[in-house]
């Protein structure tokens, strides 16, 4: 850990950046499942969800560098490579292989969801430890992928 004049407590700061580290692996995995769907997808659907998927992955990309970036205002190291990324994520192994919009779509939502629960966990984490900034981050982040994941959801409850 690094010296700062942030007044959480060290031993907080550290677990702070340890879940930090966490969801960040997995918000890096995310990002490159979203790409996986954009460069893939195929059939009917193709621009509105070659589209879509770039828009999630764009948002995604924002909070791989907000997560990164509040690991090292506590005081840590993110460590975003794809190496450590590999060993740490959380989600499961991006599912589509073929090219089908509904394929991605079932993919992508079902890898969203568990980005969104891991999300809402980090929240009830970050609160025991008392880091309201943290809490609201998760929180954002939490609303926002449950944005994402109903706009893409929305693909799949049309045809009930």
């Amino acid at each position: 850990m690094y010296k700062t004049k942030n007044d959480l407590p060290e031993p907080i700061r550290i677990q702070l950046v340890e879940l930090c580290n966490a969801r960040l692996a997995d918000a890096i995995d995310l990002q490159s499942q979203c790409k996986q769907a954009h460069w893939n997808v195929k059939g009917p659907d193709f621009i509105a969800l070659h589209e879509l998927f770039d828009k999630v992955h764009g948002d995604v990309e924002h909070y791989v560098d907000d997560i990164a970036e509040r690991a090292v205002q506590l005081g840590g190291v993110a460590e975003g490579t794809v190496r450590s990324v590999a060993k740490r994520s959380d989600l499961a192994e991006y599912a589509a292989k073929g090219g089908s919009g509904r394929a991605h779509v079932e993919a992508l939502s079902t890898s969203l969801a568990s980005f969104a629960k891991l999300a809402r966990q980090a929240i009830g984490m970050c609160s025991e430890l008392n880091d309201a900034d943290s809490t609201d981050l998760f929180t954002e982040i939490s609303r926002g992928t449950d944005k994402w994941l109903w706009f893409i959801e929305a693909h799949l409850q049309a045809e009930r």
